[in-house]
């Protein structure tokens, strides 16, 4: 029983039914004045060119949501429509027109049929509560009843209770209607799903970056730290704390410009390293002790951007994979533009204890980012050696 009452507890209950109202107030008074039922068919005439004005939905928009569900700016991702799916963006396809036509269209005919019932119930009670005090009632419906009798008032109960059923019903089909007609079409909801995707994506992107600069900075400092301890030479440790704060301060840039990502999603990425920047990489590994034999041969000025700035996540990664898993040995790096064609290969001699290339994150980052560009990525042993293999489409 108490579940029954319990939307009667509830603010958005009668706010439904004020929409409702809302819609019939300016025809009922026109008709009220004229006394001419024929001014419905004129509201239902007019509510057609009105709906074909894109605003309109922007309008009856807000209004269903403050009034049928208590949230007018709740905000979500179905193409611009909140978590109740009531959008408030207007109206940009003729699919979208006919539908707010039609929504007007039925909420102008279900309010009017709501009045209708609430204030005929509203007569019917207030007649059989007179009828039952042994008053006659004006006519209506408790004028067929007979002369006025006690038992009448048995009858208020029912009536109250089809009078709440009323409304509440007729609150709910009206909130059901808006989420259907005034809710995404199919292209607004491809919409957004695609600007959401594009969202994960980025975010994943972001995600692969924060690994490979920071990782590779903290590859370089645990190496060169450690590497000047056991020197024990001034000068090599000067030049060690130098190599050092060069890579903690691209670290730091690199971290402040993804924050920045993150903190507004519409501000451009900024400028990231591509491979013409490759040599602050090996500079990197060489001052971490490692002897880096690089050889890049081609116009890599002339790759595109994504692969280019790809291309050099990639080398970054596969450097700090040498330093992480071999330490300072000798790696040869070639980078070459061939055709439409970039290759990447890294090769270092094979370490005792290899990773594994299905389950290293770093060595899944890079096939993802070649997968991504439409390329290739293999990583394993090669004779004495172990190779990253990398091959990207520049164009």
């Amino acid at each position: 029983m108490v579940g029954l009452l319990r939307p009667f507890g509830r603010a958005v209950t009668y706010t439904r039914l004020l929409h409702l109202f809302v819609a019939v107030v300016w025809p009922a008074v026109l008709q009220f004045v004229t006394d001419a039922w024929w001014i419905w068919a004129v509201a239902a005439a007019a509510l057609m060119p009105a709906g074909l004005v894109p605003a309109m939905r922007t309008v009856e928009g807000l209004q269903a949501r403050l009034l049928l569900t208590g949230h007018p700016h709740d905000r979500g991702g179905d193409g611009g429509g909140g978590g109740d799916g009531i959008v408030v963006t207007p109206s940009s396809t003729w699919e979208d027109r006919g539908r707010l036509v039609l929504w007007l269209e039925a909420r102008l005919l279900l309010g009017c049929v709501t009045g209708l019932l609430v204030a005929q119930m509203l007569y019917a009670v207030v007649d059989l509560l007179a009828s039952a005090a042994g008053d006659q009632p004006n006519g209506g419906v408790v004028g067929l009843l007979g002369p006025p009798q006690a038992w009448h008032i048995a009858l208020v109960p029912g009536l109250l209770t089809a009078l709440a059923a009323a409304v509440w019903g007729s609150g709910t089909l009206i909130t059901a209607l808006a989420v259907r007609l005034l809710g995404p079409s199919p292209a607004e909801r491809l919409a957004a799903l695609e600007e959401r995707t594009e969202q994960l994506l980025e975010r994943t992107r972001i995600a692969r970056e924060l690994h490979d600069s920071i990782g590779h900075a903290l590859t370089v400092a645990v190496l060169q730290a450690g590497a000047a301890r056991a020197a024990d030479d001034p000068a090599f440790t000067r030049r060690a704390l130098d190599a050092i704060e060069e890579t903690g301060r691209a670290a730091l840039e690199d971290l402040e410009r993804v924050l920045g990502v993150l903190r507004d999603s519409g501000k451009p990425a900024g400028t990231r390293p591509t491979l013409t920047d490759a040599d602050r990489l090996l500079e990197s590994a060489r001052a971490s002790g490692a002897e880096v034999d690089a050889d890049l041969t081609g116009p890599l000025e002339g790759v595109p951007g994504p692969v280019s700035r790809e291309g050099y996540r990639i080398l970054q990664e596969s450097l700090t994979n040498v330093l992480r898993h071999a330490g300072p040995v000798p790696a040869r790096v070639r980078v070459s533009v061939e055709g439409t064609t970039l290759r990447l290969d890294v090769r270092n001699p094979l370490p005792a204890d290899p990773p594994d290339p299905a389950r290293g994150s770093g060595l899944r980052g890079i096939r993802e980012r070649a997968a991504l560009l439409g390329g290739s990525a293999s990583a394993g042993p090669a004779g004495d050696d172990w190779q990253v293999h990398v091959e990207l489409p520049v164009r």
